[in-house]
């Protein structure tokens, strides 16, 4: 029998400093998050990160934790029910970190006497960070406790046409009556080295302005090129003028490299230009969390008032749309009957 587990990224079980901090531990500790040697990524965040950020977090969650829990999972739960009801076929929920493992989302297929499951790694792009450790995690999870498991999984969908239409109304529809100058896309950021190292040819990727629309199987696995191809495809289907939209990143740590523009620099750079009224959308997510409805909705607007603007609008993810959950159904209905 044929099921489904939908993996998001995870959140802490309250927004207190312990539970933060076990979180972050489990989240910065995985290998394709920080990529460095294990004793560099030990010192790293066991000796500085969790001695200092975890109280900071534990503030920023504070501001945005809902009476429910955690929006993260209130929203992702509600998204698996609503779809629950539109397929056919067993479905389960997980997270890559926290407490509501992959590994307990396994088994509840299991136990419904699941044989074959469908990974579906609730991101639009492919990152090293994202969709390949729910998957390699998936695979060492089904060769250690479910040998007779057999997974596949849905591949990214950032350029399917279907989610760009549903993304694209979803936006218009949060815009609908308001007035913007600039629309912004804000995408999680990623260091540079980890666009290097998802490429395929070893020789394509140079993070400069021609690579991502130079035509190469590297964009199979290119973070940057899948994000500015849901720009560019979004901008399209909504016939945007390109001088009224742009792509940016967010959620840098630490000190290499990360992918630019960088989200708040750019909130600030188009209020000091004289842009009063601007919308931001978070595309890289499906499901609003501490990034959107904190560093964004909260930080974001801070930053845009500081220096000049004036109205500050953001767009929703697509959480539990109706579209979209049966966006996901139809993809589910067409795996099951292969």
């Amino acid at each position: 029998m044929k099921g489904v587990l939908l993996v998001n990224l995870g959140s802490p079980d309250s927004p207190t400093p312990k539970d933060v901090k076990k979180y972050l531990g489990e989240f910065l500790m995985d290998e394709r998050v920080i990529d460095v040697p294990k004793w560099a990524r030990t010192l790293l965040v066991k000796g500085i990160i969790l001695n200092t950020r975890p109280k900071v977090s534990a503030k920023a969650y504070s501001k945005i934790w809902w009476e429910e829990g955690s929006p993260l999972i209130v929203l992702s739960e509600r998204l698996e029910n609503k779809l629950n009801k539109e397929v056919e076929v067993p479905t389960a929920l997980a997270m890559r970190y926290g407490s509501m493992t992959i590994k307990k989302g396994l088994q509840k297929l299991v136990d419904q006497g699941v044989d074959e499951v469908l990974i579906i790694p609730l991101y639009p792009q492919f990152a090293m960070a994202t969709t390949e450790t729910i998957l390699e995690l998936s695979k060492e999870l089904r060769d250690q406790f479910f040998p007779n498991l057999n997974l596949s999984n849905l591949p990214p969908f950032y350029n399917d046409t279907d989610y760009i239409k549903v993304l694209s109304s979803t936006i218009k529809a949060s815009l609908d009556g308001k007035t913007y100058e600039h629309l912004l896309f804000s995408y999680h950021g990623i260091p540079e080295r980890h666009i290097r190292k998802s490429d395929i040819t070893k020789s394509h990727c140079k993070i400069d302005k021609s690579c991502c629309i130079t035509p190469s199987e590297a964009h199979k696995y290119c973070y940057k090129h899948q994000c500015l191809e849901v720009t560019r495809l979004v901008g399209k289907e909504l016939g945007l003028e390109e001088s009224t939209y742009s792509t940016s990143f967010q959620s840098r740590l630490g000190f290499d490299p990360w992918l630019r523009p960088y989200t708040d620099r750019t909130i600030e750079r188009l209020g000091k230009e004289g842009t009063k009224s601007m919308a931001i959308a978070t595309p890289a997510f499906v499901s609003d969390c501490l990034e959107t409805l904190e560093e964004i909705a909260m930080e974001g607007e801070e930053i845009f008032h500081e220096v000049g603007g004036k109205n500050f609008i953001t767009i929703p993810c697509l959480n539990d749309d109706p579209a979209w959950v049966s966006l996901l159904a139809k993809w589910i209905k067409e795996w099951t009957s292969q």
